[in-house]
């Protein structure tokens, strides 16, 4: 497997390669598009000063174009019949056209720097080729001859040829050293990233990364830390709920067994065999309880898409409720009232949501004092239907209020277990509300307490 750091050196070569080319593909087109006829019309000019001096001082044309090219152009001569003389250093390539010379001799310009060819990898500037060059006609006493003139590029630059070829050289290789070397400001982080990932695929959640960075690697780093907390939390809490779970079913199975033992006695009187096979059947019945809202929980967290949705009134469904309840209410003399209007519809699961009063409305009459009051009351704001539910007992101590919706957790739990309670209602009606798209609150005080559910009205 390749490293990180192969990788990153890898693309910065290639970025350094690409980048050169197209670098040179563009300067070569801005070549073409703007300084080769520059190029072709300042070469005239000096092969016209040239003429000028050979045809003034013709026996200095020698020496003079030796001068010149030993300022850095290269010169051809010619008659056209075959007498040519080179200046300076040697032609690349010798492809002037014959027809190019006799234009010249008889008085053309020649414009071989501004007509050679455009292409994308051939740069007219360096191609000492002969046909890439300006030409003049050139008149000493009777003769006409023919004079290409092109800069002598080497020449010219000289020493800076090197100088410049060390400059590109060291920046492209302290750019690669330094490119790989900042590269580990970003691969660090990374790197422990992964291992923190390791660590976490074994269990481990106890992890502790750098978030003092502001850019995308810290926040990285501090949704990382977010995630190993919250998955910490989960695993705590399926540890916690396997660990309840056990707890709920094997309390009612050593009461079953226990007392079933009992029972078996053939010496055991009638009433009391009775009253141990009535607490078989109480245990029994919590049991199956327990099993309905694991099953239903677990239903309800492995999806609902396929969740059966009706539109109905939550006046009539409030009605349901309290007339299932009517015995208890009359039983402990507690007050009820309903200011719900007709005109609230609800769109949801009728099943499920019928689930969610009675079990608020079930655990309002449960714990209640006699002669106590409990109000249901609902009202539409921003299509929502907001659903308070009060009652005026003694109240929830702060402490278990952040703890109401968990699962198997009980505020008085020598009470709850004694009175056949799972502890999974309010986790349950917490879970149908949110398949709802609702939301549910509860606040507490020495006067009472509320429940206030919130839902989307479609």
């Amino acid at each position: 497997m390749r490293s990180l750091y192969f990788r990153v050196f890898l693309i910065t070569i290639a970025v350094i390669l690409v980048s050169a080319m197209l670098g040179f593909l563009l300067s070569n087109i801005y070549y073409h598009a703007k300084l080769k006829s520059f190029n072709d019309e300042k070469l005239v000019g000096i092969a016209t000063q040239m003429k000028q001096f050979v045809e003034q001082e013709p026996a200095a044309v020698e020496h003079y174009l030796n001068n010149a090219a030993a300022l850095g152009y290269e010169i051809y001569v010619t008659d056209g019949k075959g007498n040519d003389q080179f200046y300076g250093r040697e032609f690349r390539q010798k492809d002037l056209d014959k027809q190019a010379v006799d234009r010249v001799l008889s008085g053309e310009i020649y414009h071989g720097v501004a007509e050679f060819p455009s292409k994308p990898f051939i740069t007219g500037f360096f191609d000492n080729q002969l046909s890439n060059t300006v030409g003049v006609h050139l008149q000493m006493g009777n003769a006409s001859y023919a004079l290409f003139i092109r800069p002598d590029v080497i020449l010219q630059f000289g020493e800076l040829r090197i100088f410049f070829a060390l400059i590109g050289a060291f920046t492209v290789a302290i750019s690669v050293l330094l490119f790989i070397i900042s590269t580990r400001y970003l691969v660090n982080p990374i790197e422990r990233l992964s291992e923190a990932t390791k660590r976490i695929a074994q269990g481990n959640y106890n992890l502790k990364l750098s978030t003092t960075r502001r850019d995308e690697i810290g926040q990285l780093a501090q949704h990382f830390m977010t995630m190993s907390r919250e998955l910490e939390r989960v695993d705590q809490a399926r540890q916690q709920f396997v660990s309840n779970v056990s707890h709920e079913i094997q309390s009612p199975l050593t009461s079953i067994q226990g007392f079933a033992q009992l029972v078996g006695d053939r010496d055991l009187p009638e009433q009391e065999r009775e009253h141990y096979a009535s607490i078989i059947e109480e245990e029994s019945r919590h049991l199956s309880l327990l099993s309905k809202q694991l099953l239903l929980l677990s239903s309800l967290e492995q999806g609902h898409e396929d969740m059966t949705k009706v539109r109905f009134s939550l006046r009539d469904q409030f009605r349901q409720a309290v007339q299932v309840l009517q015995w208890q209410l009359e039983e402990k003399e507690l007050l009820l009232r309903i200011s719900v209007p007709e005109s609230i519809q609800l769109y949801g699961n009728e099943v499920l949501l019928m689930q969610v009063w009675m079990n608020l409305l079930g655990n309002a009459v449960n714990h209640l004092p006699q002669g106590r009051s409990i109000e249901i009351r609902a009202e539409e704001t921003n299509a929502q239907c907001v659903i308070h539910i009060r009652d005026t007992g003694d109240g929830i101590a702060a402490e278990h209020l952040p703890f109401l919706f968990d699962r198997f957790y009980r505020v008085d739990r020598a009470r709850e277990r004694s009175s056949g309670r799972t502890g999974l209602g309010l986790a349950i009606v917490q879970k149908i509300i949110r398949i709802h798209d609702g939301t549910i609150e509860v606040s507490s005080s020495s006067e009472g307490t509320v429940f206030t559910v919130t839902l989307p009205q479609m």
